[in-house]
């Protein structure tokens, strides 16, 4: 046995979604949590996820064999300082905030490095709480870790292999690369689409048009910016350098697309586009990391009645899942009609290969 008891401060998305793969794989593993949200605690155990709901941080947490900080950042930090004299000598100390720097310091300042390695998994959702948790979210996601100084290899390969378990793809990094590559590929993709969304908001029309007619094109790269307000306030605020220095750099990349529009510059636009293009395509789509493949295509469908319902009933027939449908009514970026998503890459294949056979036209994102 890996593990006998795991203690869990804090249950969101993300610690609800560890708890429930580790419940998953290790069944016989004793899982305890401490929660402010008391609904979150009676749900999570009603659910038979967690074995044990605490009401602070005591001495439950004394056995542990794993600890995950799993409240938003700045509660992580101060949570530190309850778990000191908790912690046993063999106990694996871990977070999984997206910022990295300051509970490295506070963790430093508090002598518990040869306890910690810091964990942050790239997977996640728009939505948040307990309640959106499930235990595939980690599944094929980059799970960084980032190690204390102090702490023994014996210690690191251990976390590894556990992670590795939950079937998460671990990576070792040091804290302060992990904080500026995250700003770079995690932190501003939030800004720009919480930036862009309420510049369409201000901008649109008395009528509403822009809202009304945001194509999917929108509504991809913008999709992120219904996630937390508080925990994305908390992220820039802790990685407000790296951030800054990020932002600055991108701001100069749009000034500079500005230059070619104003200046009408063919050659230099065509290069802008083709180039985000081959780089992008060049991205696998392995990993659950926070911008996930959608394994979805487009359908055309006669507008009559019982259409859609005839495609789901072929889809439901052979076993198909359907994860989202809908109406696309804006095409501008899309060909066909009907957009169907699906939970895998393998039920999308098979779902398009069904319904080109009953002379469905399919168009593959």
């Amino acid at each position: 046995m890996l593990t006998k008891k795991i203690g869990f401060i804090g249950l969101g998305l993300i610690g609800g979604s560890i708890a429930k793969a580790i419940h998953q794989y290790y069944p016989d593993c004793e899982l305890l949590a401490f929660d402010k949200n008391r609904e979150t605690l009676a749900l999570a155990v009603q659910e038979g996820t967690i074995h044990k709901a605490c009401s602070s941080i005591d001495n439950s947490f004394k056995t542990c064999s794993y600890i995950f900080l799993c409240a938003p950042i700045a509660y992580n930090t101060a949570y530190l300082g309850q778990l000191k004299e908790l912690i046993h000598p063999d106990c694996i100390l871990t977070d999984v905030g997206s910022v990295k720097a300051s509970i490295h310091e506070e963790i430093i300042r508090l002598g518990l490095e040869e306890n910690f390695i810091g964990g942050h998994p790239m997977a996640g959702s728009e939505k948040s709480g307990y309640s959106n948790s499930r235990p595939v979210l980690i599944e094929n996601a980059y799970y960084i870790l980032t190690p204390s100084a102090k702490v023994s290899s014996e210690k690191v390969e251990k976390y590894r292999n556990f992670v590795e378990s939950l079937k998460a793809l671990p990576i070792v990094l040091d804290y302060k690369e992990h904080d500026y590559i995250t700003g770079t590929i995690s932190h501003l993709p939030h800004i720009i689409a919480s930036s862009l969304v309420n510049y369409v908001h201000e901008t649109d029309t008395e009528e509403g048009l822009m809202k009304n007619l945001a194509a999917g094109g929108f509504k991809d790269i913008t999709r992120i910016a219904s996630s937390s307000p508080g925990m994305w306030q908390q992220v820039c605020l802790k990685n407000r350098e790296n951030i800054s220095n990020i932002l600055g750099g991108y701001i100069k990349t749009l000034k500079k697309a500005l230059t070619f529009i104003d200046t009408g510059s063919e050659e230099e636009l065509f290069t802008l586009f083709e180039s985000s293009k081959d780089y992008r395509d060049s991205m696998p789509n392995t990993s659950a990391g926070p911008i996930k493949k959608s394994f979805a295509f487009y359908c055309d469908i006669m507008d009559e009645t019982g259409g859609i319902a005839t495609i789901a009933t072929i889809l439901a027939n052979n076993n198909i899942s359907i994860k989202n449908i809908g109406i696309v009514h804006n095409r501008e970026f899309e060909e066909g009609v009907l957009r169907i998503e699906f939970y895998d890459e393998s039920s999308a294949n098979i779902a398009a290969e069904l319904l080109q056979k009953y002379r469905y036209i399919v168009y593959k994102i």
